[in-house]
């Protein structure tokens, strides 16, 4: 039973069968509109395509920077000095590899979850993919349907349509036969069929549906983030990188080969090329692992945007509690009243009381004269039934504390049974009661450990429910959730309440916008048509799989095992990759600090650049490029916190400039050590820009787990086989000569770690 919330998984189109009239259209009519071509056949996209993906990966700024550098290292020679391109090959089509495996499973996800209509044709139901409406069918519409295309009511009974998502305006519109439907609305009540008269890109729905489940990084805190330090490293890049270019021409006046190889060295690690590939990266690993668990990420944001939350807004019905419910028990109020034979008739026309339907079976000879149809405003729904003796009677069927005024003794018998976390329906005559009927909830297996993972993260959870508030408070602390309960109907509204009974579907709607109101990053869960407008508003909308189209529609989460378990691991998605995209972000920009640094000692000393572009490649490989990919994608559960871009600023800038420090002095110490052996002044320089690079991936990699460590000491490792390997030693053109500039290099990279120790524990941290 899912009075208040969802759909019941039978009776649901009982409204339609009662309605069809027409017939609809014909198997040739079909045939002939698809054949002109008047068919909805524009699919909504969960992704790019495999010519976007490409083009966004190859096509970028950085690649277009990287790729002229390497057409003039080319140019020069040799071959060691464009490993850099290489690396840029490499990563874009990792990037790519990586997208087009998420897009399988958006792809595969968004056909599981997506709406699929009943339309008439020869006279017969028939469901079908919203892709394959053609022109002039007709559709059949029950409550929590979304309207997929545009038409004209034909059919309608007590049809109520929510147009929020158009308008912005929350109260139903009552549709008669003749009115129009706009695609983008949903049914809250009633029933009826309407005639297709705008399909395909002429439909409203179909730009709403491409723009919410496109693959896109939009209106990301992360990706803002990165953007605004891209921005601060472009305004530094420019000025450098041309002074650096004059620099080395003038220094290097008689080597024209030279100084473009020294320029490039220059100029190549000052962009954080692969900052912004990773962040894809880790996003696009996010959606598949959430797919293998089956839960749709409709936009990549969303990831993120869970683990940002710090209040979570339950509906109690398939949520915390099964959809399906069992009639326990029926207290008679009128002794010879047919309560037995007007609930089967009530069951059988209302798929929300399939409950109530399995217990009493509908009986023969009852007509129905007129209907009310639930809705979660009303919280009842009602007809005028006659019996086969012709006596006609108006009943009811709803929460006792709607239908019953306060202080009704009758409300007493409900809240005794509430506080047992029953639930319990009253069925009214005229305006008597006639008979409580009670039901019980089965919990779910996985709630009670859910609110247990959110209890230990922090995050506060609000039960927001149309149930009666001792019944959802009596759930809510059978699953170990305390607080206090609110009946917004008759308490006033206090947000630091557990438990919020009598909520209707504008009242979730202004819960979640007080809470926003104070600061809080909200997510709201859901499966039934009275969560739609809350699912939208909140930061971040979760649907069940099995709720109906409309809140599949609005909310950027589906679950489609409806496991509310799922949950935990979302959250634990986004933390890893807010965590580990800040953990890459500060090796990144360490590197870009650096080397803008270097490139202007360089400048104001006028000497040669100190290192080739094989070396930095070397050392940015082995510091940043291989440890950042495993990094990236490692598990990481730190809580989501405020100030990405300061956090990364206070890491790198010190790190940088220590890094630069140490390394222009190395350089200009073994100068004088070597007198002219270029070749031996750059590696001192680089055995020293090693490794403070080295100690700041180790800082950075902390805490340590047995990877993390081995990952550390095996770029430590390849660093030292590459000075000791002749091949390597010539292929990279390092040569240690001595022990005296080595020695120096050695010491000032360790007064520059120990340096970078002291200024990382002084960092204020928020947790």
């Amino acid at each position: 039973m899912t009075i208040g919330g969802g759909r019941g998984p039978v009776g649901v189109r009982t409204v339609a069968a009662m309605l069809r009239v027409e017939a609809g259209l014909s198997a040739p009519e079909v045939a002939e509109r698809i054949a002109a071509g008047k068919v909805n056949d524009v699919p909504a996209r969960s992704s790019r395509s495999v010519g976007e993906i490409i083009r966004a990966n190859l096509f970028t700024r950085i690649n277009a920077i990287i790729g002229v550098l390497l057409i003039m290292i080319l140019s020069v020679g040799p071959v060691q000095d464009a490993l850099f391109g290489g690396v840029i090959i490499a990563n874009t089509l990792i990037g790519v590899v990586q997208e087009l495996r998420a897009k399988r499973t958006l792809d595969r996800l968004a056909i599981v979850g997506a709406a699929r209509p009943v339309v008439r044709r020869d006279g017969r139901p028939v469901t079908v993919d919203a892709s394959e409406i053609v022109l002039d069918d007709l559709i059949e519409l029950g409550a929590g349907d979304q309207i997929v295309v545009d038409g004209v009511v034909a059919e309608a009974d007590h049809l109520e349509v929510d147009e929020s998502l158009l308008t912005g305006e929350a109260d139903p519109v009552v549709k008669e036969p003749g009115d129009q439907v706009l695609s983008g609305s949903f049914v809250v009540a009633g029933g009826g069929a309407f005639t297709a008269t705008r399909v395909g890109r002429e439909a409203y729905a179909v730009r709403l549906a491409e723009e919410a489940s496109r693959f896109t990084l939009v209106d990301s805190r992360l990706r803002a983030g990165i953007d605004t330090i891209l921005r601060v490293v472009t305004w530094m890049i420019i000025p450098t990188g041309l002074a650096l270019v004059a620099s080395q021409l003038l220094v290097n006046r008689d080597d024209l080969p030279e100084a473009v190889r020294r320029m490039v060295g220059g100029l190549v690690p000052m962009v954080p090329e692969g900052l912004v590939l990773l962040t894809s990266v880790a996003f696009a690993v996010g959606v598949i692992r959430l797919g293998r668990r089956n839960t749709l990420a409709r936009e990549l944001p969303a990831i993120e945007g869970l683990a940002r939350v710090d209040v979570v807004c339950l509906d109690k019905t398939g949520t915390l509690t099964d959809s399906r419910m069992e009639v326990v028990r029926v207290d008679l109020l009128q002794q010879s009243a047919p309560i037995e034979a007007v609930l089967g008739v009530l069951g059988a026309m209302d798929g929300r009381l399939d409950a109530i339907a399995a217990a009493y079976p509908r009986p023969p000879q009852w007509t129905v004269r007129d209907r009310t149809p639930f809705s979660s405003a009303r919280k009842w729904s009602g007809a005028t039934l006659c019996d086969p003796s012709g006596v006609t009677a108006t009943w009811r069927l709803g929460a006792p504390d709607v239908l019953l005024p306060p202080g009704h003794p009758v409300l007493a018998q409900v809240d005794a049974y509430g506080a047992q976390g029953l639930r319990v329906l009253l069925l009214a005559k005229e305006d008597s009661p006639a008979a409580l009927v009670v039901m019980s909830q089965r919990l779910r297996a996985d709630a009670a450990d859910t609110l247990r993972y959110f209890a230990a993260q922090g995050v506060a959870v609000k039960v927001l429910s149309g149930d009666n508030a001792l019944s959802v408070g009596a759930v809510a602390r059978k699953l170990g959730l305390e607080g206090a309960s609110v009946d917004v109907r008759t308490d006033p509204i206090d947000l630091d309440a557990s438990i919020f009974g009598r909520v209707g579907p504008r009242e979730k709607r202004d819960i979640v916008a007080a809470l926003q109101a104070r600061g809080h990053t909200v997510a709201m869960t859901g499966d039934g048509v009275n969560d739609v407008l809350a699912l939208k508003d909140a930061d971040i909308g979760v649907a069940m799989g099995s709720g109906s189209p409309a809140t599949r529609a609005v909310a950027q989460i589906v679950l489609l095992d409806n496991t509310f378990a799922a949950l935990p691991a979302v959250v634990a998605e986004g933390r890893r990759v807010i965590g580990n995209i800040e953990r890459v972000a500060n090796l990144f920009l360490t590197k870009t600090v650096y080397s803008v640094l270097l490139a202007v000692v360089v400048v104001l000393s006028r000497v040669p650049y100190p290192f080739l572009p094989r070396h930095l490649t070397l050392v940015g490989s082995l510091t940043i490029g291989i440890p950042a990919f495993f990094l990236a994608l490692a598990p990481n559960a730190e809580r989501a916190r405020e100030g990405f871009v300061g956090r990364v600023l206070r890491f790198a800038v010190p790190a940088g400039v220590l890094g630069a420090g140490a390394t222009i002095t190395s350089y200009l110490l073994a100068r004088r050590v070597y007198d002219g052996n270029l070749a031996a002044e750059t590696s001192a320089a680089t055995l020293t820009l090693f490794l403070v690079a080295l100690w700041a991936l180790a800082i950075i990699a902390r805490p340590y787990t047995w990877w993390r460590l081995l990952l550390v000491l095996a770029m430590g490792t390849a660093f030292a086989v590459t000075l000791v390997v002749p091949f390597l030693q010539d292929f990279f053109q390092l040569e240690l000569v001595g022990l005296r500039a080595p020695g120096q290099a050695v010491a000032l990279a360790v007064a520059a770690g120990l340096l970078l120790e002291l200024v990382t524990r002084a960092r204020p941290r928020t947790r």
